[in-house]
């Protein structure tokens, strides 16, 4: 009876992991399709003077964003495989045009734009919709830029941006929760060369960072990294990192934020120097994704230079933890001296109830900060008046 017992429960097992995919998330439990009229969103708590509303509403999972100088909001999708065009056109900080800009595409999560072009990562490959704004009601058909990136869907999803150097970043995730590979490009961030088409790693053992950027002043790169999964419900916590230099290593799949052996992995390479330590370590499982830099004017000046990171929630915790922008606040050394909520209540502590998931955060010409949520399919504004 056991050997039977034993091979039904394999047989199972075997059918939920090719049903649903290895540990894919369960839906969370939110309003579904609800208009952004409806949205709660005096649930949402702010520091004092900041308020925040609907910015652009039915951007169906709306993902990671760029703004152009012009004002047209880019935003990218991850499950829905659009990217789309918004326009604010009579300033009054309410969206009045969007155009969808591509569809059919790979997850294509991350959008990026240089000189007119809007660069956009798909799982395997990065293309480009030329001269974009002139052409928002007929886009141009895709140019693939470079096609050689892995094909792996598990953190297959790209957050993409230019940095100083004018070279396009791109991540490549680990294609799993937790493995070791022998290929340098997996659990990294990468820098592409869109002219010579030259892929470069410059920066090792993330397992999935969906977020970054560059400081205002020094151009140091920073990132957010989403902690493993299946070590419990408040284990290993989520990542805040600084890359001061090419080439560093921040742990996986050995050691997480710092500190922490990988059970499966103990005594291969333990936690030493030779891995970079987070520079703050955020909540377990909270999934934090876009991070900037605050560098407008509008907000006060104790948010100058510091940073605002979105989180978009857990999966895998009995309790649900994340939906919420945190701020970390750093010293003139760069250390966190505080992590704590800026704007929260999308997730009721009480009920386990969701109604929105923060993704990605983009700030206009005034200082205000844009919010994605692909969940509530809707951009949020967050703004400060002085009392």
């Amino acid at each position: 009876m056991k050997p039977f017992r034993s091979i039904l429960c394999f047989c199972l097992l075997v059918f939920v992991f090719f049903a649903c995919g290895p540990f894919n998330p369960p839906p969370p439990k939110i309003f579904n399709n609800t208009p952004a009229s409806k949205l709660p969103l005096s649930q949402i708590k702010l520091p004092e003077g900041f308020k925040i509303a609907v910015y652009a509403e039915n951007v169906k999972n709306a993902r990671s964003m760029c703004l152009s100088p012009n004002g047209t909001l880019f935003v990218g999708t991850r499950d829905k495989g659009d990217v789309y065009a918004i326009q604010d056109t009579d300033g009054d900080f309410v969206a009045d045009k969007m155009f969808t800009i591509a569809t059919g595409l790979n997850m294509p999560n991350g959008v990026a734009l240089r000189d007119g072009d809007l660069y956009i990562a798909e799982v395997s490959r990065i293309i480009k919709l030329e001269n974009i704004e002139a052409k928002l009601a007929n886009p141009p058909q895709p140019v693939v830029v470079y096609d050689q990136y892995p094909t792996e869907k598990h953190h297959g999803w790209k957050y993409i941006a230019f940095g100083p150097d004018g070279k396009l970043y791109v991540p490549v995730g680990a294609p799993c929760n937790i493995c070791e590979s022998n290929k340098d490009i997996y659990a990294s961030i990468t820098r592409l060369d869109i002219e010579t088409k030259k892929v470069e790693v410059v920066q090792h053992g993330i397992r999935n960072t969906v977020g970054f950027t560059w400081h205002p002043e020094n151009n140091e790169l920073w990132f957010t990294d989403n902690g493993r999964d299946m070590m419990g419900d408040d284990v290993p916590p989520c990542e805040l990192n600084h890359a001061s230099k090419d080439g560093q290593h921040f742990g996986y799949p050995y050691c997480h934020a710092g500190d922490i052996p990988d059970p499966e992995f103990k005594g291969i390479r333990p936690c030493s120097d030779e891995f970079t330590d987070p520079v703050q370590k955020l909540g377990a499982h909270v999934a934090p994704l876009g991070v900037e830099f605050y560098t407008g004017k509008m907000f006060p000046g104790s948010y100058k230079n510091q940073i605002l990171l979105a989180e978009h929630g857990s999966w895998n915790r009995s309790k649900k933890n994340g939906y919420r922008i945190m701020m970390v606040t750093l010293n003139s050394n760069g250390q966190a001296t505080s992590y704590k909520p800026f704007a929260e209540g999308w997730l009721n502590q009480e009920s386990q109830d969701v109604w929105g998931r923060p993704v990605d955060l983009e700030f206009l010409p005034d200082g205000s900060m844009l919010i994605s949520d692909d969940y509530a399919d809707v951009v949020y504004r967050v703004s400060y008046v002085e009392k």
